[in-house]
């Protein structure tokens, strides 16, 4: 049995590569984890996310003409929203907390860059 596209599937990681990871799903077809699936972040270090042997919740994203399941292991999780977390941002603010912080840091970032290039021009010094 075939497993549906867009629909969550367990099954059981059976081979790590430098591009993602390989899933045995229960009907005994194999599927791909493409290493941008596996998590909202950056994965520099597959086995820090999966290992073989692991038990994970998949979704099936596409079936090819040849049998071979693309998976997702981040679109399996109940707080994926289309790569954004459901409630916050990454450290827990809201939007408009992070803006709040943004522009302050980027006003104080412009302040001390206009400063270092004045010093540099010598402005302020008149012999």
């Amino acid at each position: 049995m075939t497993a549906e596209v867009g629909g969550l599937v367990e099954g059981t990681v059976v081979r790590l590569a430098s591009y993602g990871a390989f899933v045995e799903l229960p009907s005994g077809e194999a599927g791909s984890i493409h290493v941008s699936e596996i998590a909202d972040s950056c994965v520099s270090d597959l086995s820090k996310h999966v290992r073989v042997g692991d038990r994970v919740m998949v979704r099936v994203l596409e079936v090819d003409g040849r049998g071979r399941h693309k998976l997702s292991l981040k679109r399996a999780r109940p707080d994926w929203r289309g790569g954004r977390p459901r409630a916050g941002g990454a450290n827990g603010e809201s939007f408009e907390d992070n803006m709040k912080r943004f522009t302050k840091e980027s006003q104080e970032r412009l302040l001390d860059l206009k400063r270092s290039t004045e010093a540099k021009r010598g402005r302020g010094r008149r012999g």
